[in-house]
Parts: C-alpha cells; structure tokens; sequence
C-alpha cells in the first residue's frame, strides 16, 4: 500500500491520522494519505519563516532561477514517475496528461523563472519644490509565506502555476493539494530535495478543508497570503478567514461558461472547437463551456453535429487505445453529476445524447464514468443552465443575433471564459469586448500564451495569474526616494 506523506522542512513525515486515496477508474484503494494537523501546519509556517531568513532568501534572482531550471529538467527526467502518479490519481487518459499535465507543470517553472529574471521596474527623476533633484525607485520583494490551495482536477499543473511565480519571486510555500489527488505534489517534494531548493522553501499538507489542513494553513496568522483555484463557495470562505490579519488573496474560481457559435463560422472547426470545450478531461475544465449557444439558421444541423461528434468520444481507462474521456474523480462528484442528469431529465430536457453511466468491463466496472452529454429545451432559468456542473455536459440553446448571444453570455454570476465562433472580424472584437469574462477565446479554446492574464471576473475570481501579472501577487512593491 502507497504511502503519502506530508512533506515538511525537506522530510517526509507520517502522521497518526490517514485516509484512502482511491483510482477513480476502478474506485480500488492504491495507497493511505497522512492527513496534517494543526501541529504539522504550525512546523510547516516555521520552517517557511525560517527558510526566507537563511539560504533562501539571501539567495541572487540568478541562483534562485537556475534552481527553478533544474527543478524542472528533474521533472522531466522523471517524466514517467509523474506521468504515473497523476493517472493513478485522476484516471484521464495517458494522451492528455502526457501532452499537457506533465509537460505544462514542468514548464510553469522555467516560464516563471525566466519572466522574473527579465522584469524591470519603474524609475523616475524630479525636481524637488526647493529646486534640488530627486530620484524614485521601485523594489519587489516576496510576499513572504505562501498558502497554495489546489484542486484536483489539474493537480501539478495548477499547482505548479501558482508553486513556479511563487518560488521564482522568492517566497516560501505550503502546499495544500486536493485529497482526491495527492502523488505528484509529494512526489515534487523529492525532486525539489535532488536538485538542492532549501528546507522549507516547498512544503505539502495533505488533508481536507473544514476542520483540518486546508482550514489550518489559511487560518494561520503567519501565512502571508493565500492563492487557491476551486469552486465559489470554498473561495469565500478562505476570503473570510484571510480577512483577519487583512492578507492578500488570488482566487481563479467556478465557471459556467458561454460557447457561442455563429451561422458564418467554420462549421467543423466549431464542432470540433465546442466537443473539446464541452468534454474535454470529462467536462472537469474551469474553462469548459456548459451553455452553448447557436445562431438559428445552423442550429439543428449543429446540434446534430455535435450529437454525433460526442457520440464517437471513447470512454475508458488511461491506458485503453483511443480513449478520449476518463473516469470523474471521484464517487461523490460522479454523484453530484448524475444527480444533475436526472434533474435534466426531470425538468423535461431533450436529452440529445448521453444522460447515463457506460457500461464498463471487469474492474471498471466500478470505476467513476458518466456519459458525454447534450441536452436541448430548458429555460434559461434551470439550475442545468445556470449551475457549475463540472461534468462532460452541455446545455444548447438557439439565438438570433449579436446582442441577445451577448445579454444570454453574460446572464450568469460567473465569469471565467468564453469561446465565440466567427468569421466576421467585427463581430469577434464586438463579442470579446462585451461578453464579461477574463478570457475570450475566438475560433479556438484553451489556447495559452503562458505571458498573458489568466482570471475571472464576478464570481469567478480575484485578481490575475500568468506573465508579469502573477508577480503583482506574489510580490510587495516598495518605492524608493532619493533627493540628491
């Protein structure tokens, strides 16, 4: 049975408290997490504290990011370590963690390294009121001790988008990765150990929010500020407990976001764009798009597409040749997404397509897989329309023009990411303009520019990630005057 323990000031440390980590495709049990209490939180801000006063924080930006380098050639090295501990925890399938997950997650260190080596900052000369001259100056310093709050979904990419400018501008971290998904953070403890990083500077907690380390860590009164990318109702909270000590927070929360397809688009390409959006990594995308929204000429002919386009999706394990949609993460969220299923049905959905569980052989049968699914006919007031689902499912609905596709987009309290289908360039740059989200993506989705703002607006989040954007957080800026 596989051990996962805490990692704090550079050791791996049990606890007298475990709890299971399951595969979801087979829902088998593959290893006990040792869960952190207030004692372990309480020696893990220490030793962040203590880490940013020594070697670490005396440390050059070139000596700092070289380290970040080496961090992520380790990664790579150990490429089919990390491979296997995030299919372990997730199940999606081998192609795209292979291609996106493990690759990104190493990357984030050397982009963010390399953004902060380069970064200038602002310098300015005046004249004093009494005639004489003076020079003002800017100087970044770390944040200090950093709470990283991660989800399951993405484990070591989101984590180490947050973990790289984190480390890249100097602070100290304690990572607190989902429960459904605790290999590769601890895993990245041994990595961080080989390349030379300081004790203290990387720092894991395993355990669950509520009355355990994810509560601890952003309760902590010596925990400089806290970063977390999951749903709205944990954000508030966390936004409620750094309110004490008034510590900053950078928050990329829950979507319910908008596909919009016109009758000028490129008909396939749009197809293909929204089964991606819809469905990719089984719907579990912050980014996905759950409301798509067709102009009226191309509708039913869109929806058929669509239906057809789902329906030659592959759902299975990992490793199964060809499969395009894994396991949900977990029994509970397979729950909570079926339960939306049936309330489709019951509010009287067309369902196009799906709407159940596939039938699986041998040991998956027990596994955590739902259907790909695409329902037709609800208000725009159904909870289906309205509510995060975070499953492989869509809502399409027609429109007729411009205006209404924007005034359906922005009736949410979310407002992550869009993705709009066009081949008029006015209505492109009208549409991002007017649709209230952080990230519009035209004739494309999911495509990243890792120097760009990453962010949603209302609901969706606090502040932006990505670029020189993620120093902002990361970094407290102090300005200098000289008079001369």
């Amino acid at each position: 049975m596989k051990q996962f323990h805490n990692f704090i000031n550079g050791e791996f440390v049990a606890t007298g408290k475990t709890f299971e980590n399951r595969n979801p495709a087979t829902n088998a049990v593959v290893g006990l997490v040792h869960e952190a209490g207030q004692a372990e939180v309480d020696a893990a801000v220490d030793a962040a504290h203590a880490a940013l006063k020594g070697d670490w924080g005396r440390m050059s930006v070139v000596k700092r990011t070289e380290l970040l380098h080496a961090v992520a050639d380790e990664i790579n090295r150990r490429f089919d370590d990390f491979l296997a501990a995030e299919l372990a925890d997730t199940g999606k399938p081998r192609s795209l963690a292979s291609h996106i997950d493990i690759p990104r997650g190493a990357a984030n260190f050397k982009v963010f390294a390399d953004i902060v080596k380069n970064v200038p900052t602002e310098s300015f000369q005046m004249t004093t009121p009494d005639g004489g001259t003076a020079v003002s100056y800017a100087i970044r310093s770390p944040l200090g001790v950093v709470g990283v709050i991660c989800p399951w979904n993405l484990p070591l990419l989101l984590m180490t988008w947050k973990v790289g400018p984190a480390l890249a501008c100097g602070n100290t971290v304690i990572v607190k990765p989902s429960e459904e998904t605790p290999a590769t953070a601890t895993l990245l403890g041994e990595v961080m150990n080989a390349v030379g990083v300081p004790k203290g500077v990387y720092q894991v907690l395993h355990g669950f929010g509520p009355g355990s380390a994810g509560e601890f860590i952003t309760k902590h009164p010596r925990v400089n500020g806290i970063t977390f990318t999951g749903e709205t109702r944990t954000g508030e909270a966390i936004m409620a407990a750094a309110a004490k000590g008034v510590r900053p927070v950078s928050f990329e929360l829950g979507g319910k976001n908008a596909g919009i397809v016109f009758a000028d688009a490129d008909f396939d390409k749009a197809v293909a764009g929204i089964t991606r959006s819809a469905f990719e990594n089984c719907g579990q995308v912050c980014l996905g798009t759950e409301r798509v929204y067709v102009q009226r000429p191309i509708f039913d002919r869109f929806v058929a597409a669509l239906k057809a386009s789902a329906e030659g999706l592959k759902v299975g394990p990992s490793d199964e040749p060809g499969v395009n949609l894994g396991p949900l993460i977990s029994a509970e969220h397979k729950q909570k997404v079926l339960g939306y299923y049936e309330k489709a049905r019951a509010e009287g959905a067309t369902v196009v397509t799906g709407g159940g569980v596939p039938a699986m052989p041998g040991e998956f049968a027990n596994g955590h897989f739902v259907q790909p699914t695409i329902w037709t006919g609800l208000p725009e007031s159904s909870p289906i329309v309205r509510e995060e689902i975070f499953g492989p499912c869509c809502h399409i609905a027609p429109f007729d023009t411009e205006e209404e596709a924007i005034a359906l987009a922005n009736a949410t309290d979310y407002g992550l990411a869009t993705t709009v289908w066009t081949q008029n360039l006015g209505t492109a740059h009208r549409m991002a303009a007017a649709i209230e989200v952080g990230l519009c993506w035209i004739n494309s989705w999911f495509l990243r520019d890792l120097r760009t703002a990453f962010g949603g607006a209302k609901a969706s989040g606090i502040g932006r990630e990505g670029g020189v954007h993620s120093l902002e957080f990361y970094t407290e800026l102090r300005n200098v005057m000289v008079k001369l």
